[in-house]
């Protein structure tokens, strides 16, 4: 069912690339300032440089949506996400979809991933298309936090090639930096890992989602979780209190059918409810910018973000099993 996802390509038009331009107008509305750039039409670079500000040229390109005015401009702060609507490709990777194929998609990668709950990559698709409503809503929370909105407008990204792991590793203990590079260390897992997003069809939303995955292991820090079977269901349970993400609730769902009746016990009894109770009052986690945090107090952050401490406390993957 799943077999034509790789084939969906972005249809691309004759006699239009790629530039680097600090001009962006998405959707008819200018873009907020310090926001992404899209990608803009360029014909031969000498005869658009001289027509780009004739009131021809300037109708076109207004009716194609791709223009602002010099009040509007903002400057491209990263080149991770970039609209290119006239190409069908919003971002890099994106594969345009219609209605009928992204169900097909949430169907085939929901039937892929009750089988395995490992195939991350059927466990994405699945999160991509069927998470629009969700995406919106926590858009909306981000970008009514000045920090949110600094993380949208500067879109920061969490890779092995963008941690200074020297650094982090001689921050003291108990910081969040030290506690994070445990966590991937005790559990044998790394940022790297995570999916691009593909099948989301907004440009900022599919940063949104990027960055929820990105942010995954730091949720597991942050809540003192590991990546063993229980730590994954209770921090399930606390995205879908915390994102309404239908990928995660049906996680949380489901999840619990896999585990042991001694670990369904700590489940239901103790983790379960403070992680409903945790992700439901706590602050958008996608609003903090932890790049800026890293020295931070593990134990403040959480009070911060009114998170209670776990009431039990499980081992990571190196460690003898609870």
């Amino acid at each position: 069912m799943l077999g034509f996802a790789n084939n969906l390509g972005a249809p691309r038009r004759r006699g239009l690339t790629a530039c680097s331009v600090e001009t962006c107008y998405r959707g008819g509305k200018p873009a907020r300032k310090g926001r992404q750039p899209c990608r803009e039409i360029t014909g031969k670079p000498s005869k658009l440089s001289e027509q780009r500000n004739s009131p021809n040229c300037r109708s076109k390109l207004q009716r194609h949506a791709l223009y602002m005015s010099e009040d509007e401009v903002f400057t491209r702060k990263q080149h991770t996400f970039t609209d290119s609507a006239i190409h069908g490709r919003l971002y890099p990777n994106h594969i345009q979809t219609n209605p009928i194929q992204k169900a097909l998609l949430a169907v085939g990668s929901g039937v892929a991933a009750l089988q395995n709950p490992y195939r991350h990559d059927m466990v994405a698709v699945l999160g991509e298309t069927t998470g629009h409503l969700a995406l919106l809503k926590l858009r909306h929370r981000m970008n009514n936090n000045p920090e949110g909105y600094t993380v949208l407008t500067e879109r920061p990204r969490i890779r092995l090639s963008t941690l200074d792991l020297s650094r982090m590793s001689k921050l003291p203990d108990g910081s969040l930096g030290r506690e994070y590079l445990r966590f991937l260390e005790d559990n044998e897992v790394t940022p790297d890992t995570r999916a691009d997003v593909k099948f989301v069809d907004e440009e900022e939303l599919a940063y949104v989602m990027q960055r929820y995955r990105e942010v995954h292991d730091l949720v597991h820090t942050i809540l003192g979780m590991p990546t063993n079977m229980l730590g994954e269901v209770a921090v399930k349970w606390f995205e879908a209190a915390h994102t309404g993400l239908p990928m995660c609730i049906m996680g949380a769902i489901l999840g619990p059918l896999r585990l042991s009746l001694r670990r369904k016990q700590k489940l239901v009894s103790s983790l379960g409810p403070w992680a409903l109770r945790s992700g439901s009052r706590a602050r958008c986690m996608l609003s903090v910018f932890y790049e800026r945090r890293w020295e931070q107090n593990l134990e403040e952050l959480r009070k911060e973000l009114d998170i209670e401490p776990p009431p039990l406390i499980l081992p990571g993957k190196n460690k003898k099993a609870a």
